[in-house]
């Protein structure tokens, strides 16, 4: 018997950003195939069966006692937890055997490009990918159930930042790095809340599907790691061709540490594209939620932090990253989401000379390692302006609180 397919599904192909669109055509990539949508929408039913069967079984033990070996494994690997119970042994030799296609190379190429995206990547990540983000309305369901709203767009952003920067720092997917560390981390929470908010009374399956489902997963990790480096071109930040071949590398091993099927994830960045144009094509779909979701976001700069000519510099801020998804998602989008739609694009246009002549760097011996780091100290500062305090992954989801 054949999955069943949500009531979220669209009966067609929503349309995708006209930028995206534009660099797929450029790659010969089109929208989904009549197949490709349709197992779009069974996905919508699909969790994490690895993930998801850890959880289950911690559910039937003393959460204090499990969660503490599961972080020492994570931390220093399955063999320093002495007599591991067989589900956390079972979790952690899979995540530990590192896939073949896996390149060491390759993905400290991708970390140094991304990186040096410095700022401006983060902002295309926060003003595109992010707000874009809440025109997908099945996925607003569970952020609204786990306090997406109470907690603030603002903190949940930089957690995301968080994630993204432990995922692209030296060495960060190394097995027990920062970022390998982060992403298990996310996909053990994700979990949670899948088990959570379809126990939920008011959650309708067969409306919305599985909560943080394969389509989900896939549109939010294309979203975070390939959609900023597309959106970078229309701000001068231009890569290699072989660079933008090594983050397509990197994003499919994050997709498979956390829990992407293996047969979902992108082999090169074509196929990196393809994803995000058709979990985009099956997943726009607006409503109400996403405008009580991006309305906060435009704002949350009017509480960032400055030392000096702060009021001045917050309205400034909130009117730079306005133009940002003004010319990036585009004034209809910008409606959709309860958003002022004339905002001149300014900031894209006088961020342009700088970046382009940052990428011609680049090219030089030394450029890259050079303009990562200055990419890094910039997207740093960019997180203590947005937050006092250091984001803490599961923050902004009240499941996490009870399992900490």
């Amino acid at each position: 018997m054949s999955q069943p397919i949500p009531r979220r599904h669209p009966s067609s192909p929503r349309p995708v950003p006209a930028g995206v669109a534009a660099i797929g055509g450029l790659l010969g990539v089109r929208g989904p195939d009549a197949e490709r949508f349709t197992r779009l929408g069974r996905l919508l039913m699909v969790g994490d069966p690895l993930m998801d069967d850890f959880v289950a079984w911690m559910s039937t033990q003393e959460s204090s006692s499990i969660r503490p070996l599961f972080e020492r494994a994570l931390a220093h690997g399955i063999d320093a937890v002495d007599a591991p119970p067989a589900p956390l042994r079972t979790l952690f030799e899979t995540l530990e055997t590192v896939p073949d296609w896996v390149d060491a190379e390759q993905l400290a190429k991708a970390a140094a490009t991304m990186r040096a995206a410095g700022a401006d990547g983060l902002t295309i990540a926060r003003d595109v990918a992010l707000l874009g983000g809440y025109q997908f309305a099945g996925f607003n369901q569970t952020l609204l159930r786990t306090g997406a709203l109470e907690k603030g767009s603002n903190a949940r952003f930089a957690e995301t930042s968080q994630w993204a920067m432990d995922v692209i720092a030296p060495g960060g997917l190394d097995r027990h790095g920062p970022g390998y560390r982060s992403t298990i981390r996310v996909r053990f929470i994700h979990s949670l809340v899948r088990r959570h908010v379809a126990a939920l009374p008011d959650w309708d399956e067969r409306e919305w599907g599985l909560p943080i489902n394969q389509t989900d997963m896939a549109a939010t990790l294309v979203g975070a790691l390939v959609a900023p480096n597309l959106g970078g071109l229309g701000m001068g930040i231009v890569n290699r061709p072989s660079e933008y071949q090594a983050i397509a590398a990197l994003t499919r091993y994050v997709g498979w540490l956390i829990g992407v099927q293996e047969d979902l994830l992108p082999t090169d960045f074509r196929s990196a594209v393809a994803l995000l144009m058709h979990t985009s094509a099956a997943l726009a779909t607006p409503d109400e939620t996403s405008r009580r979701l991006a309305r906060p976001m435009a704002d949350d700069p009017l509480q960032w932090q400055y030392g000096t000519l702060t009021p001045l510099r917050r309205h400034l801020a909130r009117s730079q990253h306005l133009s940002v998804s003004t010319a990036f998602l585009g004034p209809k989008a910008m409606a959709t989401l309860g958003l002022p739609t004339r905002t001149p694009p300014w900031y894209p246009v006088l961020a342009l000379p700088g970046n382009l002549l940052r990428s011609g760097i680049a090219l030089l011996p030394g450029g890259r390692e050079w303009t990562a780091e200055r990419g890094d100290r910039s997207a740093r500062a960019l997180m203590r302006t947005m937050t006092a305090t250091p984001a803490t992954l599961g923050a902004t989801t009240t499941v996490a609180e009870h399992v900490a």
